[in-house]
């Protein structure tokens, strides 16, 4: 499969919902502990049973204790910093494409393997879009590096076997993110081929 591909995979799962990336807790979701700064934390984006999108941060040594009620679309583990009082949390929110691939995809993190396939998606996603640019494999040609076109900044996406498995689970996955959408046959009349995440 190639990019075409994922542009019928981008029309088939659709939605018109809007979805707020919830920041980073500055406390553990399962002892409300507070973190310190540099502690390890595993976030993950969770659909509830009332389909609503939650973020969950747990800390790394109580992650044995976690049980989320609903689906688990993708997780990443990271330390721990503290949120500048300079930053503009809202301009963040936002769940679009680019600011999920800059969030997962950010070198500090550590992607599990079903958030590497959403991040390989994606980067095809905003490849096509022009806001990443390819610059070829890392030396070990185990990684796709791209450049982001607004702030330079180079992100190492690992090589993936663009399969039709591949493309089936990152829509089960997006189908967690965005819901269901409309029945695919009035998705593909109605909807032109753009990102799905908008």
């Amino acid at each position: 499969m190639n990019l075409l591909a994922s542009a019928d995979l981008a029309t088939k799962t659709r939605t018109y919902m809007e979805l707020n990336l919830q920041p980073l807790a500055p406390f553990c979701s399962v002892t409300k502990v507070s973190f310190n700064e540099g502690d390890k934390v595993i976030s993950y984006l969770i659909q509830l049973p009332s389909l609503e999108i939650v973020r969950h941060d747990v800390a790394f040594e109580k992650i044995s204790e976690f049980t989320p009620e609903g689906k688990t679309a993708c997780s990443w583990t990271h330390l721990f910093k503290p949120r500048s009082k300079h930053d503009n949390p809202e301009r963040d929110l936002k769940l679009n494409a680019e600011n999920l691939f800059m969030t997962l995809a950010d070198p500090q993190n550590e992607p599990s393997v079903e958030t590497v396939r959403l991040i390989q998606f994606l980067a095809l996603m905003l490849e096509r879009k022009k806001v990443l640019r390819p610059k070829g494999l890392n030396p070990e040609k185990s990684k796709n590096v791209y450049e982001h076109a607004k702030t330079k900044q180079l992100f190492e996406v690992p090589v993936g076997e663009l399969s039709s498995e591949f493309f089936i689970a990152v829509q089960q996955q997006l189908s967690v993110l965005v819901g269901e959408g409309k029945p695919k046959e009035v998705v593909a009349e109605a909807a032109p081929a753009e990102p799905i995440i908008s």
